[in-house]
């Protein structure tokens, strides 16, 4: 997932092992917090990305079809940051790992279902991306571009 050098608003490209385009995630301009529409490569929009506001933690809701389908949080720990991925059903997701350096992983059951991994040394916030087969990729991409909205919202207060 590579975000765009220069937009007017975010934009990130998603693309597979070849390099080849799979997903665009386009971010209003003029909005009260993030709001991102992740779409195929022809324009479909396949979820929706919404910050909530006026929270205790950040979260973040993704939306499908025009419905709620997931609710992103982070969760309130003493020492280690920690979100939780709440999707239908009891399959929810729990995101732990090192989100100053932007590596973490996705835990389904206490198994690790996804890995997430800044590349440095770019021009623009690069990761690496692996996901589990039958594991729900837009879902999992959507929460990663969430958690790095959240991570540079927290940069710029400390800056």
């Amino acid at each position: 997932m590579r975000e765009k050098y220069w937009s007017w608003g975010d934009e990130f490209h998603v693309f597979d092992e070849q390099q080849t385009p799979v997903f665009t995630i386009k971010g209003e301009v003029w909005s009260w917090g993030h709001r991102l529409s992740f779409q195929d490569m022809r324009g479909a929009e396949l979820a929706f990305i919404n910050q909530k506001l006026m929270t205790w933690m950040p979260q973040y809701e993704i939306h499908r079809d025009g419905r709620l389908f997931a609710q992103l949080t982070k969760e309130l720990t003493w020492f280690n940051p920690e979100y939780l991925l709440d999707v239908p059903g009891p399959n929810d997701y729990v995101i732990k790992g090192d989100f100053w350096h932007h590596n973490y992983q996705f835990f389904r059951h206490d198994r690790v279902v996804a890995t997430v991994d800044k590349a440095y040394w770019t021009w623009t916030d690069t990761y690496g991306i692996q996901t589990t087969p039958g594991e729900d990729d837009v879902a999992i991409l959507c929460s990663a571009i969430a958690i790095d909205k959240v991570l540079d919202d927290e940069q710029r207060r400390r800056s």
